[in-house]
């Protein structure tokens, strides 16, 4: 589920602005991923001022829709799917109906997807890709973390080579043991700086983002097993988490400029469709 957080601050002086309630925007999240059916989650969005909590979360999600998605070839229609996560309360979301497989799809490399939503009288569309695995995990080592950092903290490394020619995005996620994969928080990168090269980088541990992230959470323990997520994605998925995570981060912050999140569905939708062209590598981190 994606949260847009706006802040308006001044240093000068006390401004007071009045916002209007609006009607709710419809939210997506949907993403497919090679060797994967596809996922969508619907939302509607909330007032600024709303009191956010659990009920109101699981309230927010959106029934009944008809979605669908297609590869160019096969267009399936999905089915709302509810899994209990306690107290009585349900996650809702989209993906592949088992009762009609005839149509049915997992994610390719290569290959241009599209995302349509009927909901309310209105039609949402988005198209995304899942592109070739291009920039490549070489192998992941560790060191310790070093500095006042306890002795069982250490640094998550990558060496991994970029391809020649600008244009390779990744989004990375990391698995701690059990723990489900979560982003890094900051996610996305471009090639920019490394084309064409073979480079050691920190890889920071992903977060959960509903909780304040303590001193030291980039690091991993001694006795880890840590599984790195590394996926290549399309530019419109770039653009759509890097202004995402730069509002999340610069929440609070009155010098950061004002940011629009960058989203790729239609009619005014909030959200992104997005493809995954996904790798997995795993380290075991001796005591």
């Amino acid at each position: 589920m994606l949260f847009l957080l706006l802040v308006f601050q001044s240093c000068e002086r006390t401004v007071d602005v009045k916002l209007d309630n609006i009607n709710p925007k419809l939210v997506v999240e949907a993403i497919i991923e090679n060797e994967r059916p596809p996922v969508v989650y619907l939302t509607r969005s909330v007032n600024y001022f709303s009191e956010i909590d659990l009920d109101s979360l699981v309230n927010s999600f959106v029934h009944n829709a008809e979605v669908f998605v297609s590869n160019g070839l096969l267009t399936h229609k999905l089915k709302e799917y509810a899994v209990p996560i306690g107290n009585g309360l349900f996650l809702h979301y989209y993906s592949i109906d088992s009762s009609n497989l005839a149509t049915a799809f997992t994610g390719e490399l290569d290959h241009v997807y599209s995302l349509k939503v009927l909901y309310d009288g209105n039609e949402y569309l988005a198209t995304t890709k899942i592109p070739n695995i291009t920039k490549r995990i070489d192998s992941l080592y560790w060191k310790q973390a070093g500095g006042s950092n306890p002795a069982e903290k250490v640094a998550l490394m990558l060496r991994a080579t970029d391809p020649p020619g600008l244009g390779d995005y990744v989004r990375y996620f990391t698995k701690q043991n059990s723990q489900p994969f979560y982003p890094g928080l900051n996610s996305v990168f471009d090639d920019q700086v490394i084309d064409n090269s073979t480079y050691d980088v920190q890889v920071e541990r992903g977060v959960n983002r509903n909780f304040s992230q303590p001193e030291g959470f980039a690091f991993f323990n001694k006795g880890d097993t840590v599984t790195l997520k590394l996926s290549n994605i399309d530019k419109t998925t770039y653009d759509f988490w890097r202004t995402m995570e730069f509002t999340y981060l610069s929440v609070g912050n009155p010098f950061s400029a004002p940011t629009r999140v960058l989203s790729n569905i239609s009619n005014n939708g909030l959200g992104y469709f997005g493809g995954y062209a996904s790798q997995y590598k795993t380290i075991i981190i001796p005591h």
